[in-house]
């Protein structure tokens, strides 16, 4: 009888949580027409937004304290009476992230987020290593070039870049929360797409994400570019007596790239990223100690107080390109297991990361001066050298598949399979299989790659364009715009001051390094300079 009885009770308490969810639901979608009648009018009022992810994560909240799992939930209530009827309509179509209604890709929100709670999180010190690595990586090489053209004022701009690129990563993140009825912040984005399409809408739902995703496939695909550039400048600087140029350098290189358009996953690549960067490492390592080797012979008297107005642009684009991070901050953060963390994660990384920078490149320009290249390894003696680049250029092929999977995966999304939306047909098979015309995609990418290495070999100045061009944009100009279109209300002054301090700041040196890049460029295709 006992059983019996537990059992009735059981069998009650679900009959009464579907008929709860099912008049939550259906509370849910008429709110949703209604404000959707009023965004249509050009009403949209500041808290539609929210207020559609509060009543998701109110309904999950609801379902876990009856001790009822996600899997059972969405295959008994939403599947059947949300998803069938095409998700919720009006403004919830556009609020989550403007690209389609409620349980497209796109609309990962904040639902999404508490039911991954259970996917392992990574602590601070690993999310720290993280931004590490995005920001301590090869392009450090080309730092003591930057102070080769800006002195002194090179080395302010290595700590000003790591105080603003600081401070706009934590105003990204503050614009992925909202604070509901209670006062408290909730997460109601999910990426930088999600921040920018939430300050188009609702008239333009999808164009800010549109904007970035430009951004970032340029500056991915600018990345794998600098990558084969680099590996053919260390292999033709490390073996000069050898009948190779850098351009057929370039090609072996590539040619080592070439399986990286199958793959479907990073898994075979992840377990060498520590490898790498222990590797960078003690390569920097080599390189200060040779430098201080030599401390007697450093020129002090060579840097400068002045600037060189023509080449000091092309420098402000290298150090903002070697502090980019911002792109997966916001997956970063929403992965830590105590977000509270990241400001202080933030601001221990770029510290360190100031401090090493400045020194590295410091130390040098002093060793070199004048004679520094642009990639500061081709400065070392014959055999040292050689076996330091072998290494980097080692490093340099195998960091290449992160940039190149992510530019491949945001194509995709965006041309190939945008929830119905995209303008081209799959890359994959009912089965997952990779089809042929897709796999032919993938190559044509790498060997773009390669031909912009091929007619462009030249690392400080792609460098420095890369780093004016989407660089200053996704870290400077992007992150304080919409900090003020969000959060407006909500800013105290000096704040306001800082994001339109940061964005006009920005804009100008985005725009000088991006003319004086382009002027290099052309200069050096005149008089065919090679270095």
């Amino acid at each position: 009888p006992a059983d019996f009885i537990s059992m009735a009770h059981l069998i009650r308490h679900k009959i009464s949580n579907k008929i709860t969810n099912a008049v939550h639901t259906a509370s849910n979608k008429s709110q949703a027409k209604v404000s959707g009648v009023f965004a249509r009018m050009g009403f949209q009022a500041a808290t539609d937004e929210e207020a559609v992810g509060f009543a998701e994560c109110d309904d999950l909240d609801y379902d876990f304290r009856q001790g009822m799992r996600m899997a059972t939930l969405q295959t008994d209530e939403a599947g059947g009476e949300v998803d069938g009827e095409g998700g919720l309509e009006g403004d919830s179509h556009y609020q989550r992230d403007g690209s389609g209604p409620r349980g497209s890709r796109g609309s990962t929100g904040t639902c999404d987020e508490l039911g991954s709670q259970d996917k392992p999180k990574i602590t601070a010190w690993e999310a720290g290593w993280n931004v590490t690595n995005a920001i301590q990586g090869m392009f450090v090489l080309g730092l003591p070039y930057a102070i080769l053209h800006g002195g002194y004022l090179g080395l302010f701009l290595i700590i000003f870049a790591a105080v603003v690129c600081c401070y706009t990563g934590k105003i990204l993140i503050a614009c992925l929360y909202e604070e509901n009825e209670d006062g408290e912040l909730v997460r109601v984005r999910d990426s930088y797409v999600d921040i920018a399409n939430a300050c188009c809408a609702p008239r333009f739902p999808a164009l800010g994400g549109r904007v970035v995703n430009v951004a970032q496939i340029i500056e991915l695909v600018m990345t794998c570019i600098l990558y084969v550039v680099v590996s053919g400048n260390l292999m033709y600087n490390s073996f000069p007596g050898l009948p190779v140029s850098q351009k057929a350098w370039s090609v072996v290189a590539t040619a080592a790239l070439l399986p990286c358009a199958f793959l479907k996953n990073l898994k075979a690549v992840s377990k060498f990223s520590l490898l790498c960067t222990l590797a960078h490492f003690v390569i920097n390592v080599l390189v200060i100690a040779y430098c201080l080797s030599r401390a007697h012979d450093w020129a002090w008297e060579k840097v400068k107080f002045y600037i060189d107005v023509k080449k000091f642009p092309i420098s402000i684009g290298i150090i903002v390109f070697s502090y980019t991070s911002q792109i997966f901050l916001p997956s970063l953060e929403g992965n830590m297991q105590n977000p509270k963390e990241f400001h202080c994660m933030m601001d221990w990384t770029h510290i360190t990361a100031c401090v090493l920078k400045g020194l590295f490149a410091l130390v040098a320009y002093l060793t070199w001066a004048d004679a520094t290249k642009e990639v500061i390894t081709d400065n070392l003696p014959g055999g040292i050298r050689a076996w330091v680049n072998i290494f980097l250029v080692a490093k340099a092929l195998l960091s290449y598949p992160l940039p190149f999977f992510a530019a491949v995966e945001v194509l995709e999304k965006s041309l190939f399979q945008d929830g119905g939306h995209a303008l081209f047909p799959k890359c994959y098979g009912p089965s997952g299989q990779l089809k042929s015309w897709g796999l032919s995609l993938r190559v044509a990418l790498v060997v773009f790659t390669l031909l912009m290495a091929i007619f462009v070999p030249h690392f400080a100045l792609l460098m420095g364009l890369t780093g004016s061009l989407t660089g200053a944009g996704l870290c400077f100009l992007l992150p304080s715009l919409f900090h003020l279109k969000l959060l407006w209300r909500k800013l105290q002054w000096h704040q306001v001051f800082f994001d339109v301090s940061i964005f006009v700041i920005g804009g100008i040196c985005s725009i000088s390094g991006f003319i004086h890049s382009i002027e290099g460029l052309i200069e050096a295709f005149r008089y065919n300079i090679q270095d």
